[in-house]
């Protein structure tokens, strides 16, 4: 691959010539992956390298933006899990989710955007999952009120636990309890 190759990767920002080249800007001592979203340099103070150790080794050090010392750099995926994660922690506290989310950073739409491409499914559609499944253990594992699971699991009213549940479930929280005790007595259906 000619300079001159190289250098139009780097102005269209291709990614397909990732780790098969990487270019530094000398007045700047830092070295990029070709499809790096950063100002375009002058032609004039950019070096080519083919590996990172060699661009290491010339004294320049791995651009913040995109990462070329890592072998593997996928922002949108590490932003959707850091999401996943505070959903994960906090998805029973209304109010600490929305702190935590704050604190990644990134807008409402932003943060739906990321975690549907990550995972195929909204937010909303997370939390209701991550709630119902800690519904269905409280349910079975203690006598709260169906209320109390309700709150506990993070759902703001009766109306909502029960819709969500049904959907998910296809029968009511009284009905699913029931059945659990059923089946962990050793009977079935026919016997009752």
């Amino acid at each position: 691959m000619t300079e001159e190759e190289r250098w139009k990767a780097v102005l269209s920002c291709d990614t397909t010539y990732d780790g098969q080249f990487f270019y530094g800007v000398k007045t700047t001592r830092i070295f990029c992956r070709p499809s790096c979203k950063s100002k375009n340099p002058k032609r004039e103070n950019v070096i080519f390298f083919d590996t990172k150790e060699q661009a290491e080794r010339s004294g320049f050090r791995p651009c913040k933006r995109c990462r070329p010392d890592l072998s593997e750099f996928q922002p949108q995926k590490e932003s959707a899990e850091r999401i996943k994660f505070t959903y994960n922690r906090y998805f029973s506290d209304h109010n600490q989710l929305k702190e935590e989310l704050k604190k990644l950073g990134f807008n409402r739409n932003r943060i739906i955007q990321l975690f549907q491409n990550q995972y195929g499914k909204t937010p909303v559609e997370y939390l209701n999952e991550l709630r119902i499944t800690s519904a269905k253990k409280l349910l079975v594992d203690t006598q709260d009120t169906i209320l109390q699971i309700a709150l506990q699991s993070g759902f703001e009213s009766l109306s909502a636990f029960y819709t969500q549940f049904r959907r998910l479930m296809g029968i009511s929280p009284n009905l699913y309890r029931k059945q659990a005790s059923v089946k962990s007595l050793g009977y079935s259906e026919d016997n009752l």
